[in-house]
């Protein structure tokens, strides 16, 4: 049975016009994608994207305006069964003070990335200048990357 699977995600940029992205380990692959996650039920997206942001990084965010939600089929790269609709959000943190952060792509220790059917996640930040949508895994943020240079 094929069902929809809704994502919501956030842009964050800090002082230095950086983006965060995850860096995550998810059955044996590695994969660079924003943060955010799945829509529960009885869930608005904003209050999911929230939620999200503060299991995954710890930060409390306040949810800006809607950038994006996707306009084209995408079956999920998890689930061949599943087809996807990500709605992509500005966020905003007033403190990053808390947030960890790796310099390197999939900077993971030995222990984080032993078991294939584990998963993984640390974060990064990316530069504006260097940021393009090939530094993306996934379909939707290529997308979603592609137009935020574009309208920059």
């Amino acid at each position: 049975m094929a069902l929809f699977n809704v994502r919501v995600y956030g842009i964050l940029f800090d002082e230095s016009k950086r983006l965060l992205v995850s860096d995550e380990f998810i059955r044996g692959q590695f994969y660079t994608k924003l943060p955010g996650g799945g829509l529960e039920i009885g869930e608005g997206t904003r209050d999911c994207l929230a939620r999200e942001f503060k299991e995954e990084t710890g930060l409390t965010v306040t949810v800006g305006k809607h950038l994006y939600t996707t306009d084209f089929f995408q079956i999920s790269a998890f689930n061949n069964k599943d087809q996807i609709i990500s709605i992509y959000y500005e966020v905003i943190a007033k403190d990053l003070s808390g947030l960890y952060t790796k310099t390197a792509a999939f900077d993971f220790s030995p222990e984080q990335i032993a078991d294939p059917t584990k998963e993984a996640e640390v974060f990064r930040w990316i530069d504006w200048e260097v940021l393009s949508e090939d530094t993306m895994s996934l379909p939707i943020d290529k997308v979603v990357i592609k137009l935020l240079k574009q309208n920059s």
